[in-house]
């Protein structure tokens, strides 16, 4: 790789390794990865256990998910089924507000059926379904903030 100045080798720039150590202190992320002229940073953090995530569900007729109860009992969902955040950003479950959410729990969808929207750097990005099966599980709210393999969506 060759740099700006047409030097052999690549000069780590310190300085956007900073600015993103502060992204994470003021975001409150686990981990942010940059790519830019062929060159990919990744900073992260080891983070203390988190708390498991609240779980959501669309209930027809009403704009905002509710909280799904959890009990201790739960079973954690098998991460062959779980659709993963491929990114930072913010998840948008309707492809506009107010609009219909794209999927809701108990809906059958289809390979490559756009599940919800994550927005980063002002693209918005369709996060499709990897397979058909069923909506059992809608983990995040919407315009709720996601990070890189957060979980989204559950599909049986």
């Amino acid at each position: 790789m060759t740099t700006r100045n047409g030097d052999k080798g690549v000069g780590i720039d310190m300085e956007i390794i900073r600015k993103m150590a502060a992204i994470l202190n003021e975001t409150h992320l686990s981990d942010i990865e940059v790519e830019q002229d062929g060159m990919r940073i990744r900073v992260s953090r080891n983070p203390a256990a988190a708390p498991a995530p609240a779980v959501y569900t669309n209930i027809p007729g009403n704009a905002a998910p509710a909280a799904a109860k959890s009990s201790p009992a739960r079973q954690e969902p098998n991460p062959e089924n779980t659709v993963a955040s491929p990114m930072v950003g913010t998840a948008y479950l309707a492809p506009a507000p107010g609009a219909r959410s794209f999927v809701e729990v108990g809906q059958n969808v289809s390979e490559g059926q756009t599940l919800l929207i994550v927005e980063a750097m002002k693209t918005m990005n369709q996060i499709p379904s990897p397979r058909s099966g069923t909506v059992t599980a809608i983990l995040v709210a919407n315009e709720q903030p996601v990070e890189f393999g957060e979980a989204l969506v559950i599909i049986e």
